[in-house]
């Protein structure tokens, strides 16, 4: 690659206001954007006002260093004797803005929970992040479009489909990102990376239609299926990319109340099929699915089977706060006929299936918007020490300062706790887990969504009308403010997830204390 060229500021100022040029100068880098005046989505008066001049601060008011980066080609050298001062983000950096990045992630701080294998988990998801998944997040988020077919195939051969679920015995013998490190040394410190990496796509509708559903749904599949040969089918086209699942629990009548479910399965007279009949509504992924696990009332409970994609299975998508991206569905089963050899579990004992995943997901859930709540408190930094208003840079208020204070301070709790509650499921089997960590993962998740309240609040008041627009400096926080909500929802409501935290601790509160 050939060297830029050096001017000096003279050439530029005697270049950058004639009527065939318009040259200027940003962070020691002269651009020419003679080719660009009317292309720009500002207007040809907004760089005719700066031409010939250094624009380095008023081209900080307005824009991130990604822009400059994407019209890198209209660079046609530097300023002899200077150089230039901002960072440029690679794909797979870490960022260099304090609090931006988890402690363990800075090399200043220490941790005992992570290992090598963690280290280069984390900077091969970067990459693929940075180079794969933002792009065409960031496309589909826009368009509305469901996650193309070519992204899923690079995450199957990747291993992060298997990733996604957890470690367990479906992780043996799967290589990682061609060569970081092996499935049986999955843990779920590698699955909280997973989890926290993935997000930093920003794009919340994208980020739950990215085989969201699968995450959610198969694991009920390799837990519970009842045939073992039929689970491996299952499994392999699933994980190969080949077909799609979601979890299809909820009803217009039953969210958190699981046991509202309204939907019906009859056995026929033979006793060799179930006869199933009602809808489900808020199914994430559902409008691209192959295959349902679909939790139905039976004759003495809640049973849960595995529906595939036939005659009598309708679904239409929904349209929610966010992106169409994420296919949120309301499916309707009308007489769809289904083998029994389709149940998950046993006949009756579907809360069982339907409770045994809750734990992770809840779980993973914490992961995300922690990560979605540290990345909008990030762009708030960046933008406050940018950011000019009468006359000083908005760091400069101490109101500012105090919101960012409290937006970092919720941060690096949630993410201490989401470590320490990591830690402890790494020591215990999922049934103790059950046990002991279902009330503080309630606790975390209920806190989390509560913190993400208050930075998004705090995130549109530093940014202005900035973050109420979809595109531009603010459309991290614009995102943000809009759908930070759905985790309070998700996986079980703030206040049934608090409750559930309570009473867990109120079952080991010794007797002699009441």
């Amino acid at each position: 690659m050939a060297a830029l060229k050096t001017f000096s500021r003279d050439e530029v100022a005697k270049n950058g206001s004639s009527e065939d040029s318009t040259w200027f100068i940003i962070d020691s880098k002269v651009f020419d954007v003679s080719d660009f005046v009317d292309a720009h989505p500002g207007g040809e008066y907004v760089l005719k006002q700066v031409a010939g001049t250094d624009a380095t601060e008023a081209f900080y008011n307005l824009h991130k260093q990604e822009v400059l980066q994407k019209y890198s080609s209209l660079c046609i050298g530097t300023i002899e004797g200077e150089k230039p001062q901002v960072i440029e983000h690679k794909p797979g950096d870490l960022s260099v803005v304090p609090y931006g990045e988890p402690t363990w992630l800075t090399p200043q701080f220490k941790s005992p929970y992570y290992k090598e294998s963690h280290r280069k988990l984390q900077k091969a998801l970067r990459v693929f992040v940075d180079t794969e998944v933002y792009p065409v997040a960031q496309k589909c988020e826009e368009e509305g479009k469901h996650i193309p077919q070519d992204l899923i195939d690079k995450m199957s051969k990747k291993g992060i489909l298997h990733m996604r679920l957890g470690p367990g015995k479906h992780m043996h013998g799967v290589s990682l990102m061609d060569g970081a490190m092996e499935g049986d040394e999955f843990d779920y410190f590698h699955d909280m990376i997973v989890g926290q990496e993935m997000v930093r796509a920003n794009a919340r509708g994208f980020q739950d239609g990215n085989m969201a559903g699968m995450t959610i749904s198969l694991s009920a599949v390799l837990q519970f299926a009842n045939d073992e040969s039929w689970k491996a089918k299952i499994a392999n086209e699933v994980f190969s990319g080949e077909k799609k699942i979601c979890l299809a629990i909820t009803e217009a009548f039953a969210g958190s109340d699981v046991a509202g479910i309204r939907t019906t399965a009859t056995k026929t007279p033979d006793g060799k099929h179930y006869i199933v009949n009602g809808t489900k509504k808020w199914i994430t992924n559902g409008v691209f699915c192959d295959y349902f696990v679909v939790g139905v009332r039976t004759d003495k409970g809640l049973s849960v089977l595995l529906i595939e994609r036939q005659e009598g299975v309708e679904t239409s998508a929904i349209k929610t706060s966010y992106s169409a991206a994420a296919g949120t569905t309301f499916i309707t089963f009308d007489n769809v006929k289904v083998p029994v050899e389709n149940l998950l579990g046993k006949e009756n004992k579907g809360i069982y299936v339907i409770l045994a995943n809750f734990n992770h997901e809840r779980w993973m859930m914490c992961c995300a918007v922690i990560r979605q709540s540290r990345s909008v408190t990030e762009e708030c930094l960046k933008w406050s020490n940018q950011r000019l208003v009468f006359g000083k840079k908005l760091i400069e208020q101490p109101v500012i300062r105090q919101k960012l204070a409290k937006m970092i301070s919720h941060c690096e709790a949630n993410q201490a706790w989401l470590e320490n509650i990591t830690y402890q499921m790494t020591q215990m089997p999922y049934s103790q887990q059950s046990q002991h960590l279902a009330g503080p993962i309630g606790l975390l998740k209920m806190f989390a969504t509560r913190s993400a309240h208050e930075i998004a609040d705090e995130a549109v008041q530093i940014f202005g009308g900035r973050a109420l627009t979809r595109t531009g400096m603010g459309r991290t926080i614009e995102m943000f403010h809009r759908t930070y909500k759905f985790d309070a929802i998700l996986g079980g409501a703030e206040e049934v997830l608090g409750d559930l935290g309570v009473r867990q601790a109120l079952k080991n509160m010794p007797k002699s204390m009441l």
